[in-house]
Parts: C-alpha cells; structure tokens; sequence
C-alpha cells in the first residue's frame, strides 16, 4: 500500500527531500479537492435513480477507485464529474469551484480517459496526440515536446508514426492514455483503462499513472472490475451499486474489518454474485 501524507497547512504544496531523490509530499487544507454533495441522478421514463444521495469528498492527490457492477452508476458519476450531463440533485464542487457555475473552468484542470477508444483510427498516434493537443491549447514547441515526451515515455518508437488502427490494444490504450493527460491536468478521470490488455501493458500504464500522481500530484479517480489491480493502485475505493454508495475507505482496512480475504470478496459480499447485464 502507498503511503502518503495529509496535512492542513495554508501553504499549499511542498517537496520534501528524501535520502536520494526528491519525493512530492502533499500538504494540504481541511478542504478537499472533490466534494460531492447529496449528488442524484434521475433519467426520465425510469423507475429508480441512476444515482441516490451519494455524499464523497476526494483529497487532493489521492487515488480512488470507484467500483461497482454494471449499472451501479459509475459511467453517470463520471459523465457529471466532466460536464456530460447534469445532476438531478446535489452539487459537485472541485478545487473550490462549483460544476453547475465553474465548469469552463474546471475542464481545463481535468482530463478524462474514456473506456472506449477516442481516437482517429487512419492517423498515426503522434498525429492523433497533436491533433488533440492543439484542442486542448497547446501548441507550436511545447505541444510537440509534450507529445515526443509522453510518446517517450510509454515506450513509443518508430510504431508512434504508424496509423492507430494497425496498433495492438495495449497499444491503443496507451494512447487513449496519453491524450488525456498531454494538458497535465490536476485532476484525471478514467474509466477502464486497463480493460482488454495483456498484464505487461496494464503493468505499464498503471506505473505510467503511479508516477504521474506521484510525481505531479493528480487526482487520479478510477472505475476498473479488475478488483486485485484496484486493491493495489487505490488509496481508497467506494463501492456503489444501484446508485447508492455502499462503503468507502482504505482497501487492506475494508478488507480486514470485513474479515474477508480479499477486495473481491467485500465486493461480491455487498454487491452479491448474480451476473449483471
């Protein structure tokens, strides 16, 4: 389990120096850096809410994995979360800003990772990162650095110029990656970004994504049915199902106060073993 550390000062951010190597320490206020309140969602011509009440707050540079089974209400949480649609009830505020009054705003600080693959399939990956990066803002040397850089590191070479539909999955997925982080948002929502790859490319992209949160203190949150990878990667998960929120916390915590042998098994303890649609 990563550690990391939370404390209220008024100063912001700090890096403290380690041993051998400078390591992003987070110093943060009592406020938190999504707050989520009494948040609901009703689609009209349906007999039961999408989402229900659900009350959260996400620290600042925390990890958090928000798991629940087909039709919980994960992809309604992330389609409010970015501006897609909006709340029946409730309010989300992030870094301070309300989503229904801020949201110009708050989609130049977030970056979002569909599940499916968001990319134009005929043009290279390289092409397809500069494309996206110019609607982002970026351009001219910064934008191609930026794209060179992030291209360097997930393990792109000369494959960077070929076109997006000759690439394997775990290929795709990488970019799909990338071009939601090319702006280096301070917050980023993914949505299954693992899903269809083999271990050694989910392997890659979850230590790509460790050291970007690390590193440059994103908020990373996170919806995957791999139950051991989100043990790992998460700080914290919420499990929601029927568009409640069921439990939150620590994983290894929920776990051993569950006296359960794992994260899969408090999963299927709350959310039952009947196959989903």
């Amino acid at each position: 389990m990563r550690s990391k550390i939370f404390v209220s000062t008024q100063l912001g951010f700090y890096y403290v120096r380690g041993e051998t190597q400078v390591n992003p320490c987070i110093f943060m206020l009592d406020t938190h850096s999504i707050v989520i309140s009494n948040l609901s969602k009703h689609y009209r011509g349906t007999s039961q809410d999408a989402l229900r009440a659900i009350n959260l707050k996400i620290s600042s540079g925390e990890v958090f994995g928000l798991l629940g089974p087909n039709g919980a209400g994960k992809t309604t949480f992330f389609s409010i979360l970015c501006g897609l649609i909006y709340p029946s009830d409730g309010e989300v505020s992030l870094a301070g800003m309300s989503i229904a009054s801020n949201l110009k705003s708050i989609k130049q600080i977030i970056g979002v990772v569909p599940q499916e693959i968001a990319l134009y399939p005929t043009l290279s990956g390289e092409d397809n990162l500069l494309f996206i990066g110019r609607m982002y803002g970026l351009k001219g040397t910064k934008l191609k650095e930026r794209v060179q850089s992030c291209l360097d590191d997930f393990g792109f070479d000369q494959n960077r110029r070929q076109a997006v539909k000759n690439y394997s999955g775990g290929m795709k997925r990488k970019i799909n990656l990338i071009a939601g982080i090319l702006h280096q948002p301070k917050v980023l929502l993914l949505d299954e970004p693992t899903v269809g790859i083999d271990v050694h490319a989910r392997k890659e992209i979850l230590a790509q994504l460790r050291q970007l949160n690390q590193q440059e203190g994103t908020t990373i949150i996170y919806t995957s049915h791999h139950m051991e990878e989100a043990e790992q990667f998460c700080d914290r998960v919420a499990i929601i199902d029927e568009g409640q929120l069921i439990t939150t916390g620590v994983p290894e915590t929920m776990v051993s106060v569950a006296n359960c042998r794992s994260l899969e098994e408090l999963f299927l303890q709350h959310t039952g073993k009947k196959i989903r649609d």
